[in-house]
């Protein structure tokens, strides 16, 4: 299929609120109602045989799926996504779950799932003849838009709150990146960014760009499929930030059933925050309504303390549907969650990997999962940029092998 044909396929921006078709052009909200516009492909001319064919003649990126992807792969970009999917039979049988697997999304280039989304937004702003790109950030977009930037020869420039780690934007910092931190936290980083966007000309990722940018999240679920073998699990559990992941899940879901990539079946997903900002959970666990803003976010897992978040009201739609769950679980959780992985498993997550973890060991409990379901876990972001906590350490020893004895009695069995 050529980059042409790969572009015949979206047929348009559909308007998520009032549901009006409109041009593939600029805009990144519907001129008519101001909601949100997602690209809309003609899924009944692509031949579902010739489609699974394609992708699996392609390369191990997020590009073998350009097909269901709304930009052409540029010409220089980073080697995003293929990340493992791997079985955890420990984890499971520690947290009480039959048939436990792990899509480890840390392993992409800038150590975080943020590198898919930013790969089609860098891609669209080259399309459109942009010079620079920027978004407002707790941490791995920064570092995943400096990234791209650098790759792609575009200057960057990242908007994160004053009380982002350190180790979340100094490689933002190594890349390029114009690093701006913002007194306050997440949502008025953003709206700063939402009244630059227009008078500056640059590619928000996540504003003028959106529409690209969230479409990048789809490739999770692509991936989990084809790596089952064409199979869709029967749960997928997403931490929840803004609720793009978990959105875009359910338009995966939608397009791989609607090609014919997969069989018809149901596939559960389900919500993880933080019990410190938890506006989509809150509002699942009470009685389906609207989501509240939280105004204070107060978590270890500050990638996902985002206390209005953009698609909130729409990924409580799609927990619903879909017969999914939601929890929510205290620092404490996140951290022994954390550990848990690492001890049983041998994945060093951050705390938003934490987070999903102890939902599943929560929703384990509630017994949400039936016998032998399959249950795949989104670990988003990798533990060694930078965990907020220091592990307990014993004391230093002598270079000597009593001393050593003397310190470690239980080594000695």
């Amino acid at each position: 299929m050529t980059t042409m044909a790969i572009a015949d396929q979206v047929q348009g921006l559909r308007c998520r609120s009032c549901g009006v078709l409109q041009p593939r052009d600029e805009r990144y909200v519907c001129e008519r109602c101001l909601g949100a516009v997602e690209p809309e492909y003609d899924l009944p001319s692509l031949r579902a045989s010739d489609l699974r064919s394609r992708i699996e003649q392609g390369p191990r990126t997020i590009w073998r799926y350009a097909p269901l992807l709304p930009c052409a792969e540029p010409a220089q970009g980073l080697q995003v996504g293929w990340t493992p999917l791997v079985p955890a039979p420990h984890l499971g049988k520690a947290i009480g779950v039959d048939d436990l697997w792990l899509k480890d999304d840390s392993r992409n280039p800038s150590l975080s799932f943020k590198d898919r989304p930013v790969a089609l937004a860098t891609a669209r702003a080259l399309e459109l003849g942009l010079d620079t790109i920027a978004c407002a950030s707790t941490g791995n977009l920064a570092g995943a838009v400096a990234a791209a930037a650098a790759r792609a020869g575009l200057r960057a420039y990242v908007f994160v709150p004053e009380t982002t780690e350190a180790s979340k934007i100094a490689a933002a910092a190594w890349y390029g990146a114009t690093v701006v931190r913002v007194r306050g936290n997440y949502d008025r980083v953003n709206r700063l960014c939402g009244s630059l966007a227009d008078d500056l000309g640059w590619g928000f990722v996540n504003f003028t760009l959106r529409p690209y940018y969230a479409e990048g999240s789809k490739t999770l679920l692509f991936e989990i499929a084809e790596q089952l073998g064409w199979r869709l699990p029967d749960h997928v559990i997403v931490p929840v930030g803004s609720g793009a992941l978990l959105t875009r899940t359910a338009t995966a879901l939608a397009q791989l059933i609607g090609t014919g990539l997969v069989p018809d079946a149901p596939c559960r997903i389900s919500a993880a925050q933080p019990a410190g900002c938890a506006p989509v959970t809150d509002a699942v666990q009470d009685g389906w309504r609207a989501v509240a803003a939280v105004r204070s976010p107060e978590t270890i897992a500050r990638s996902l303390a985002i206390g209005a978040p953009a698609d909130g009201d729409a990924s409580v739609s799609v927990v619903r549907r879909s017969g999914g769950a939601a929890a929510s679980v205290s620092d404490e959780e996140i951290v022994d969650a954390c550990a848990l992985l690492a001890l049983t498993e041998g994945v060093l997550v951050e705390p938003a990997g934490g987070v999903v973890v102890a939902t599943a060991r929560s929703l384990a409990r509630r017994d949400v999962f039936g016998r032998g379901e399959r249950v795949v876990l989104y670990l988003t972001g990798n533990g060694h940029k930078g965990f907020p906590l220091e592990p307990e350490l014993r004391e230093t020893i002598d270079a000597d092998p009593d001393a050593f004895g003397s310190a470690y009695p239980e080594a000695a069995r």
